[in-house]
């Protein structure tokens, strides 16, 4: 991984997984989508750990229908 990746914000978080800020947040409080806070306003992410995180979330056919949450692969 590259060492000087840059922090980005709130809003492209959102437009690189094409969510809202909403969900993004969701995701955030309920998930433990990886982000950072240092100012204690402004939100920060690293694309490469929320990609991370993505990949390790595990969408079933009965997730789809409702019958089951997200599995996560550890």
């Amino acid at each position: 991984m590259d060492n000087m990746e840059k922090w980005v914000s709130l809003q492209v978080i959102c437009k690189h997984l094409n969510l809202s800020r909403d969900t993004v947040k969701r995701l955030v409080y309920e998930e433990s989508l990886p982000a950072y806070k240092p100012d204690d306003k402004s939100w920060r992410f690293k694309i490469s750990e929320v990609d991370d995180w993505m990949k390790t979330r595990k969408i079933t056919q009965k997730t789809a229908i409702g019958e089951k949450k997200h599995v996560k692969n550890h």
